[in-house]
């Protein structure tokens, strides 16, 4: 069974989630030609003040 883990910045709405996890699992199921109740995607919201890029914390950009 496919499980995708997807970190993201908090904030996004539970049907932008749902939204991506149809088409995330439409889009597995005819690669993997699997059953999508095999695909598993765990959302992990993460703040701003735990994530930084190239040395920059997210929470410091403007």
């Amino acid at each position: 069974m496919p499980t995708m883990h997807i970190e993201l910045f908090e904030g996004r709405s539970p049907e932008k989630k749902r939204e991506l996890a149809a088409a995330l699992t439409k889009e597995t199921c005819r690669v993997l030609e699997c059953e999508p109740g095999a695909v598993d995607i765990i959302f992990t919201d993460v703040k701003r003040e735990n994530w930084a890029t190239g040395g920059v914390m997210w929470s410091e950009r403007d």
